[in-house]
């Protein structure tokens, strides 16, 4: 183990995501030498740390107590004792707690080492069949249905491949309202991610969702990409508000074929434009 200034080193430790064959020898030996583990969930680490036969410290480090707790993580490492930081799966601080201790730390000029491996994004964004040289990770969004749809308003202007976790009991509703705000979009669902019951589904948001619909139930965190904006015309609010003017006052075939025609020729997503034209059309 290494010393920095006298004090302990803070070791951010990714562990598996299922297979705990994915374990890193690196990992091992840190979590073999440490003298404290700072987990998630202590019960799910003493499953994975007696399957290594690694017997250590564990200190609880969760969502509800890290903040609380990082003082007396920081009194350790001051105090020269050496921690490794670990999650319930994949990399801590990536949607798993672990933020609020290193960023203590790292304000404390505590010595801070990754020990990288596992992650459900990288993974499922490798074999996702999607655009890999620029991605956005957004990790899980809002739940409040407002907040949820400003979020994906935001995200579907995005270019880059977007990365989305998801819990199975949301996952068909979030597909549904993806469809609605930004289109019906290449994508790649991955869930289970080095599970027995690993499962990939690529092709169109909608069939994505077809596919969960038929079975009796989904089970696993989910990891949703998504392709990012093909927009290659950049338009603002108020040229697209000009532009529906000009074709409300001489479209023929109805407000949803004209939402589709525009939203189609500017890749805009379809509810927007919709919106935008029943507001004009009432002040027209």
């Amino acid at each position: 183990m290494e010393e920095h200034n006298g004090f302990g080193t803070l070791y951010v430790v990714a562990t598996p995501i299922g297979n705990l064959d994915d374990i890193t020898l690196r990992a091992v030996k840190i979590l073999n030498s440490a003298d404290l583990i700072a987990a998630e969930d202590t019960r799910h680490s003493k499953k994975l740390l007696a399957h290594l036969n690694i017997h250590a410290k564990l200190i609880s480090c969760h969502e509800h107590n890290e903040t609380h707790k990082s003082p007396r993580f920081i009194q350790h490492l001051k105090d020269g004792k050496n921690i490794a930081l670990i999650s319930d799966a994949g990399t801590p601080c990536i949607s798993d707690p672990g933020y609020a201790l290193v960023s203590q730390a790292a304000k404390q000029g505590i010595h801070i080492i990754p020990v990288p491996g596992c992650s459900a994004a990288i993974a499922g964004l490798s074999a996702s069949g999607l655009p890999t040289d620029s991605f956005y990770f957004a990790g899980f969004l809002p739940r409040k249905k407002q907040q949820l749809q400003h979020a994906i308003q935001k995200l579907s202007k995005q270019t880059a491949t977007l990365i989305i976790y998801e819990s199975p009991r949301r996952i068909i509703s979030l597909i549904e309202l993806l469809i609605d705000i930004m289109g019906d979009r290449s994508a790649c669902l991955a869930r289970e991610i080095t599970k027995l019951h690993e499962e990939f589904i690529r092709g169109p948001l909608s069939l994505i969702q077809k596919t969960l619909e038929e079975k009796t139930s989904v089970k696993g965190e989910c990891s949703l990409f998504i392709q990012g904006s093909l927009m290659t015309l950049t338009i603002d609010d108020s040229q697209l508000e000009q532009i529906l003017i000009e074709r409300i006052a001489t479209w023929k075939t109805g407000t949803s074929a004209l939402a589709r025609h525009v939203s189609d020729e500017f890749n805009l997503p379809r509810k927007t434009v919709y919106e935008m034209i029943l507001t004009l059309s009432s002040k027209i």
